[in-house]
């Protein structure tokens, strides 16, 4: 008995030795990750600080640049709207209580390019002073000199234009893997070429692409469905009306308003025209802002 009371006990021991070893190794992971949360938080608390700082001190450089340009002649409106924005994110940062990795990043990103704005009205300072001297000289040779510079920021006027159209080009969203099905009275779908009778509603599906340059906002997706005489099936009790394409009034068979969060996110259609469908080869067109995303075309026998 007094053996067995011996080997009960030292089992005893080791299963609370066990228990201690968990609980410390417990202990020390929960104390490691916290020691590293909290080590994040200051880390956002510290960029979030810097953050506002140097939104301060764009706002005292924009200040610096709208008086100087104004003073030579030149046009503040861009730095104007740019310090509007600016004293706007500053006032939200001073509101701001908790910051995240994106929020870094999206603040990051928009210092960095108030940077570059700068940067480019330090270059268009230098040029009105160069043209103001060339005003006061009176001399030929400068004028001659003026007309050239005129000529190079109005080349760089241009070029900002163009690039403003090719930004505008690029931010057009795409409509990618557009699906059509028949729907049957059964909810049945089909895919490819339908039978009149099989069509009790047609289903459209499709992804909005993704596209870095487009910003994220709501969207209006008209969608187009337009049979073998070019004709568009209308039906304003069924949500149709009509939108421009290149200045023109054209039909639409119905919309959908949505939120694009450039995550590939799917949008359906579902289109219940109410009567049969004319026999032959259908076109589906989708549209946004005026232009086309994409189009399919689908077989009625």
């Amino acid at each position: 008995m007094t053996e067995e009371k011996k080997s009960t006990s030292k089992r005893n021991i080791i299963i609370i030795g066990i228990i201690a070893v968990i609980a410390i190794v417990n202990g020390v992971k929960w104390y490691l990750e916290s020691e590293e949360r909290e080590e994040l938080q200051v880390y956002y608390t510290n960029e979030l600080s810097a953050a506002q700082t140097r939104f301060e001190e764009i706002s005292v450089e924009l200040d610096e640049k709208i008086a100087e340009i104004e003073r030579l002649g030149g046009d503040i409106k861009e730095l104007t709207e740019a310090k509007i924005e600016v004293e706007k994110e500053r006032n939200q940062l001073q509101q701001t209580r908790t910051a995240n990795r994106r929020l870094i990043a999206e603040l990051r990103d928009k210092t960095e390019g108030y940077a570059e704005l700068l940067l480019a009205k330090d270059e268009e300072i230098t040029k009105l002073k160069t043209v103001n001297t060339e005003l006061l000289s009176e001399n030929t040779t400068l004028k001659t000199e003026k007309n050239e510079l005129s000529k190079s920021i109005t080349e760089l006027n241009q070029n900002k234009e163009q690039l403003e159209e090719k930004v505008a080009v690029a931010s057009r969203l795409e409509a990618s893997n557009i699906a059509i099905y028949a729907v049957s009275d059964g909810g049945r779908e089909r895919e490819g070429s339908f039978r009149k009778r099989q069509i009790e509603n047609l289903k459209i599906e499709f992804n909005i692409a993704k596209n870095d340059v487009a910003p994220i906002e709501g969207k209006e997706i008209l969608l187009r469905v337009i049979d073998s005489n070019n004709q568009v099936y209308f039906d304003v009790a069924r949500g149709a009306g009509t939108f421009l394409i290149d200045g023109k009034e054209q039909f639409y068979t119905l919309k959908q308003d949505i939120l694009f969060d450039n995550t590939s996110q799917k949008v359906t259609f579902l289109y219940e025209k109410g009567s049969e469908y004319n026999a032959g080869d259908h076109t589906v067109e989708i549209y946004t802002d005026g232009y086309l995303m994409g189009k399919k075309a689908f077989t009625v026998k």
